[in-house]
C-alpha cells in the first residue's frame, strides 16, 4: 500500500481564481504534492490534465468543475465535479440531476462546503448546500480551508490579520459538517469525506501595497487529502488518473493538516478473521475486529462510533481498539500548534456491519 498526497478545489483565471494551470503545478511541486484536481466554476478547462516534472518529482493534474446555479441568488448547492470528463454545468438548476448525470459519466460528485457561512463584514453570502434530499452523491467536502477563514473572521481588521499570518485559521472540520456526515453515515451510508482547500490566490492592493492572499503553496501546504493506493503514480495518465479516481470512490483516504507537522504515515485498518480493510470498507463484526491506528507523531487521538467519542487517547502514535459491536469507526486526531489546540487528521470511516 503506497500514500497519495492530492490537493483538491482550486481555481485558476478560468474563473475566480488569479493564476494559471502552470501556477498551479509549479506549487503543487515545490509543496510536495503528488496530484492536483483543478476545480474552476461552471467551466470544465480541456486539454490540462497531465504530468509536470522537476527536481526528480513528478505531478499528476487532474481537471474537474465546481457546479452550481448561477440564476440563483444567493447561490447555493455547490457541487464538485470529478473525472466526469463532460461539460455539466447546464444542469446546475436540478442538483438531484446533476448528480446522476455525473455518476453516468464515471464520474465523482462532492458536495462542496456543505456548511458556508455569510460574512456580513465583506458583504459575503452564506452559500451552504441546502438541497439535503439528493442521494447518490460521492462524498463531502468535509474541510474547506478558504470557507473556513469567513468562521473566525468577524471585522475586518481581523482579516487584515489573517492575511499575514494565515497559519492561524486553520481549527478543523465545522462541528454541523462533521454531524452531517455522521449522520449520512450511521445505517447503510457510505459517504466519503475529503478535504479542500478552495484556493484562489488572490491580489489584493491596499495603497502601495500589493500581495497575493493565501497564495497556492500555502494552501497546498495545509489541508490535503490523502490516498491510500496500489502504486505510487506510474506516469501513466489514463493508469494514475483511474488509479486516484478509485481511492476518492472507495474512500481510501484521509484528510490531514499538513501545515503544523506532516500527517504522511497515518495509518488506520481493521483486521478480521480473513481480512484486514482500510478506511472506506465493510467488515463483518463476526469473530471480532482489531482496529490498529498509527499516528506521524504523538498526539491525541480520538475513535469515534457512530459520531460519538468511544475512546481517547493522549500523546501517543499506536493504538488499538478490537470489538464485535457493529457501526461506523472513525479516527479525528488533534495536536496543539499556533498556540491552540487544532484539527490534524480526520479519517473516512472503517464500517463494521452485522
Amino acid at each position: 500500500m503506497e500514500e497519495l498526497v492530492i490537493n483538491l478545489h482550486m481555481h485558476t483565471t478560468y474563473s475566480d481564481g488569479r493564476g494559471s494551470h502552470a501556477d498551479i503545478a509549479r506549487a503543487g511541486l515545490k509543496s510536495g504534492l503528488d496530484a492536483v484536481i483543478v476545480t474552476d466554476h461552471n467551466v470544465l478547462v480541456n486539454g490540462m490534465e497531465g504530468f509536470t516534472e522537476a527536481n526528480g518529482r513528478r505531478l499528476l493534474m487532474l481537471v474537474g468543475e465546481e457546479i452550481h446555479d448561477q440564476a440563483r441568488q444567493p447561490q447555493k448547492n455547490h457541487l464538485l465535479a470529478i473525472g466526469a470528463g463532460r461539460e455539466l454545468a447546464p444542469f446546475a438548476r436540478d442538483p438531484q440531476q446533476l448528480i446522476n448525470l455525473v455518476r453516468q459519466a464515471g464520474g465523482l460528485a462532492f458536495i462542496a462546503h456543505p456548511v458556508d457561512p455569510e460574512l456580513p463584514a465583506f458583504g459575503e453570502d452564506d452559500i451552504s448546500w441546502v438541497d439535503w434530499s439528493v442521494q447518490g452523491f460521492t462524498g463531502i467536502e468535509l474541510w474547506n480551508g478558504f470557507s473556513e477563514l469567513k468562521t473566525v473572521i468577524k471585522h475586518r481588521y481581523e482579516a487584515l490579520f489573517y492575511a499575514f499570518f494565515p497559519q492561524y485559521i486553520a481549527r478543523g472540520p465545522l462541528r454541523e459538517t462533521l454531524q452531517r456526515w455522521d449522520q449520512l453515515n450511521i445505517g447503510s451510508g457510505r459517504i466519503v469525506a475529503v478535504g479542500g482547500s478552495d484556493a484562489h490566490a488572490l491580489r489584493k492592493t491596499l495603497g502601495p501595497l500589493r500581495a497575493t492572499l493565501f497564495p497556492y503553496e500555502f494552501h497546498f501546504r495545509a489541508i490535503n487529502t490523502h490516498l491510500y493506493t496500489p502504486s505510487r503514480l506510474t506516469g501513466n495518465l489514463m493508469e494514475d488518473r483511474s488509479m486516484i479516481l478509485s481511492a476518492l470512490r472507495l474512500g481510501h483516504a484521509f484528510i490531514g493538516y499538513d501545515l503544523p507537522a506532516s500527517t504522511r504515515g497515518f495509518r488506520y485498518t481493521g483486521q478480521g478473521r480473513d481480512q484486514t480493510v482500510l478506511p472506506g470498507d465493510e467488515i463483518s463484526a463476526s469473530g471480532g475486529v482489531t482496529l490498529q491506528i498509527h499516528l506521524p507523531r504523538p498526539a491525541e487521538c480520538i475513535l469515534i462510533k457512530d459520531g460519538k467519542p468511544l475512546k481517547t487517547w493522549e500523546n501517543r502514535v499506536n493504538f488499538t481498539h478490537i470489538t464485535s459491536s457493529p457501526g461506523v469507526y472513525r479516527v479525528e486526531a488533534y495536536l496543539h500548534a499556533f498556540g491552540q489546540r487544532r484539527g490534524w487528521i480526520f479519517s473516512n470511516p472503517i464500517y463494521i456491519r452485522d
